[in-house]
């Protein structure tokens, strides 16, 4: 559906695309995740044919995307992070509308159920919530009938509630055998959601593999946290194989010793077993698998959300 070749873009002496080459398959969910900067939207809008890349190139469902942009936008379908409509037309006629721009569309009746708005179809966007005007962005995408779908963020701003309703719509796009981009800064989201998943930083792709493919490329793709009455023994701790970060901290009056494991049991054991050394009660014991929050902060030295 995409393959991309070297993309770059430059602003000036700003380099938002640094030369990433990687491709999407049929029936994706094909996620992008970074934080604010990474150079996600700068990325799509090329892919779109809504930018044009300052050096690579690019096939978009099968058409070269520096010649052939009209037949691209024909067949993809495009979610902006901010969208803007009439704001004296109603949903029907925004949706008929759009819908006139191409040689196939979807009827707005038909549309609006997808979304759960068939109820308000005669209502301007502006008497819409936020979430609600969410769904219309995304419903507004679908007009066309695409083959390829770009979702840029679009949960963002959005409460637990709406996001979840979002989700399983970006889900039932790809049910209906589309092919779903989606660029996120929500690390929750691209695990729940995405097949792969392409992690960004500064214009560059960081890694590039399925959420537990990522997980699992980490040294220690476990996170152990281990709360006594009395202290560890640390240097037995560090000296644990496949442990790292081990790290000491009071609570309450509680010692807590925290760390990363690539063997989540064989750890496990081996701190209990430090634990009965110094006769101490073991008050708590927590083991969670990495996430790709800490798969980023790994690969780039920085959080999502920096």
């Amino acid at each position: 559906m995409i393959d991309a070749r070297g993309l770059a873009k430059q602003y000036g002496d700003l380099t938002a695309l640094g030369g990433v080459s990687f491709a999407v398959q049929p029936g994706e969910i094909f996620g992008i995740l970074g934080p604010n900067g990474a150079g996600k939207t700068t990325l799509v809008e090329i892919l779109e044919g809504l930018t044009k890349p300052s050096a690579g190139d690019a096939t978009v469902l099968g058409y070269d995307l520096r010649t052939q942009t009209v037949e691209v936008k024909r067949r993809v379908g495009v979610q902006l992070q901010a969208s803007s409509y009439h704001q004296y037309l109603t949903l029907r006629e925004i949706l008929d509308l759009f819908g006139s721009f191409y040689p196939r569309s979807a009827g707005a009746g038909e549309l609006l159920a997808r979304v759960h708005l068939e109820d308000r179809a005669d209502a301007r966007i502006s008497h819409l919530s936020g979430g609600m005007q969410q769904r219309f962005s995304i419903v507004a995408a679908l007009v066309n009938e695409p083959d390829l779908v770009f979702f840029d963020e679009p949960t963002a701003g959005l409460d637990p509630d709406a996001r979840q309703d979002l989700w399983q719509i970006v889900r039932e796009v790809r049910e209906a055998g589309a092919t779903v981009v989606l660029t996120t800064h929500y690390m929750e989201e691209a695990e729940t959601l995405c097949d792969r998943v392409m992690l960004m930083n500064a214009g560059q792709i960081a890694a590039l593999d399925t959420p537990p493919g990522l997980v699992r490329s980490m040294n220690a793709p476990y996170r152990i946290r281990m709360t006594t009455r009395d202290p560890l023994d640390l240097a037995a701790a560090r000296a644990i194989p496949g442990t790292s970060e081990v790290e000491p901290a009071a609570e309450g009056g509680l010692h807590v010793t925290q760390l990363r494991a690539e063997d989540a049991p064989r750890t496990v054991a081996a701190l209990t077993r430090l634990a009965e050394g110094v006769s101490t009660e073991v008050v708590d014991l927590v083991v969670l698998p990495a996430t790709l929050e800490d798969v980023f902060l790994s690969v780039t030295g920085r959080g999502l959300s920096g």
